[in-house]
């Protein structure tokens, strides 16, 4: 999961706040893809009521998900495909590697599969000795450049034209120019002789669903067709949670996905797939494998963490995340990034990435921004809770708590406290009152924020003085009841005279 050698998070954040070209792109299409979706929702309506059916689905979904994968297995092997369960990343790459080797694979095209990139299957099949391209144009502009992806639906999305041209002239052997028609027209022509020549076909899966036994892959480009059309095999690698039991509910995440993700309607491409080609067909693949990967997931389900299964991949809260706005995708250090990849990296990788619930303002847009209604920063305070809970965060950071909390259960010394803080930090401020400087074991808040000195008179005492003053004011004169009405009752025609309204 992995996508940087730089361990540190402040690190790779302080390189992505250096790299003004990448912070650029990322604003631009996160502008284009807000403003996409907003025109989308209001086009179809109700957006809200879409959402809570959404999630009402990917809730039923997962709470009984032993139940619609093994419905989907059985469906997938009655049309002739073949299923395996993989429990780890390993027991996926080692499945997928095996049997290429056993089929003679030299060349695989592979289709957008983030599952895939997080159990680095690229990787593995090289060092069996398949050569892998990838068929995404994004995925292959980030292969090319020896990157991750950076978005979870544009992978490239850092990257601008030129880049992309660079990128593509060292490839092609000769300076191209930077016109996306000539971009493009270059990665045809190498992709469609990939096509043609590959013995495996390896893709994602955006959603399966359980009552047929038919995946289903969502495209704007056409590679996923190809992918799975021409080679003679084709493996789908799929997280376990991207079940959905029928037709019908499929409608429904599919009317969201789109919209959610880049504005349109419907992708260029929806393609279907169950199982192998059959008899009298004239495309498909002659054998078809799933590869169901938990490599955690089951893990979550029956705790807080369980609506985080509920994702449908769209990267909506990436798009509307200010974190992401100013560092980008590499930054997180994770497959996955924004909002999602902060809660769902620890929770798949472990303690390498405890760091990242911590990079969030917490402003609640990507839960807004959710079509499937994911809380998502309610996971990133449970992250942090859980992490205080278990000593795991720094020193200083738990003593600053622990006198916080002794302070705050003490109002005596609280207000002691808060008359002390101005004549304790009057040194640090400037001529206009403000704290500017990196403050010892809080420079991690001070250094990027700057602070008012504490007022003169504190909040309490200002209080205190207001109830004084109130208590000297008499108060108003009790109304006389009126005659043959119950006290502490209003007359039955409600106040007025007359009887009438």
């Amino acid at each position: 999961m992995r996508t940087s050698d730089e361990p540190s998070l402040e690190r790779r954040v302080a390189q992505a706040l250096r790299d003004d070209a990448m912070r650029a792109a990322v604003r631009a299409a996160q502008e284009r893809f807000r403003s996409g979706k907003r025109a989308a929702e209001d086009e179809l309506g109700d957006w809200e009521a879409w959402r809570a059916l959404g999630e009402a689905i990917r809730r039923r979904t997962i709470e009984n998900l032993d139940l619609y994968l093994a419905e989907l297995a059985d469906r997938v092997e009655a049309a002739g495909g073949h299923v395996f369960f993989a429990e780890t990343a390993a027991e996926a790459v080692r499945y997928v590697v095996d049997v290429a080797r056993s089929r003679g694979v030299r060349r695989a095209v592979k289709s957008k599969s983030m599952v895939s990139e997080e159990i680095a299957l690229n990787r593995a099949l090289e060092a069996a000795g398949v050569e892998v391209l990838e068929t995404d144009l994004g995925e292959y502009i980030i292969q090319l450049a020896g990157e991750a992806p950076s978005h979870i639906i544009a992978p490239a999305i850092h990257k601008n034209r030129r880049e992309i041209a660079a990128l593509f002239s060292r490839a092609a052997g000769t300076e191209l120019s930077d016109e996306p028609e000539a971009l493009v027209r270059f990665a045809r022509e190498r992709l469609r002789e990939a096509f043609m020549t590959a013995e495996l076909g390896i893709t994602g899966v955006n959603f399966a669903v359980a009552e047929s036994g038919t995946l289903v892959l969502v495209t704007n480009e056409g590679n996923a067709r190809m992918t799975t059309a021409l080679p003679r095999i084709h493996i789908a690698v799929m997280g376990a949670e991207r079940v959905v039991p029928t037709w019908e509910e499929l409608a429904v995440l599919l009317t969201l996905l789109p919209r959610s993700a880049t504005g349109q309607k419907i992708t260029s491409y929806v393609t279907a797939l169950t199982g192998p080609r059959r008899p009298g067909e004239s495309d498909g693949s002659e054998e078809f494998h799933l590869v169901v990967v938990d490599n955690g997931r089951l893990d979550l389900l029956g705790t807080p963490y369980q609506a985080a299964l509920h994702c449908i991949r769209c990267g909506a809260c990436l798009n509307i995340c200010p974190v992401y706005r100013q560092i980008g995708g590499h930054a997180y250090g994770s497959v996955y990034s924004g909002p999602i990849g902060k809660v769902i990296s620890p929770l798949l990788g472990g303690d390498a990435w405890a760091e990242l619930p911590h990079a969030s303002s917490l402003c609640g847009a990507c839960t807004d921004a959710c079509p499937v209604r994911i809380p998502l920063h309610e996971l990133l305070i449970e992250h942090r809770t859980n992490q205080a809970a278990a000593g795991k965060r720094p020193a200083a950071e738990r003593l600053l708590f622990r006198l916080y909390g002794a302070l705050v259960t003490r109002p005596a010394l609280y207000r002691r406290a808060i008359r002390l803080a101005r004549f304790c930090l009057r040194p640090l401020a400037d001529r206009e009152g403000w704290i500017r400087r990196a403050i010892g074991p809080l420079a991690g808040w001070t250094k990027m924020r700057d602070f008012p000195l504490p007022a003169r008179r504190p909040f309490l005492d200002r209080w205190a003085a207001e109830r004084k003053r109130r208590g000297r004011i008499s108060p108003a004169p009790k109304r006389e009841r009126r005659k043959g009405t119950p006290a502490g009752r209003p007359p039955a025609n409600g106040g007025t005279e007359g009887g009438g309204r």
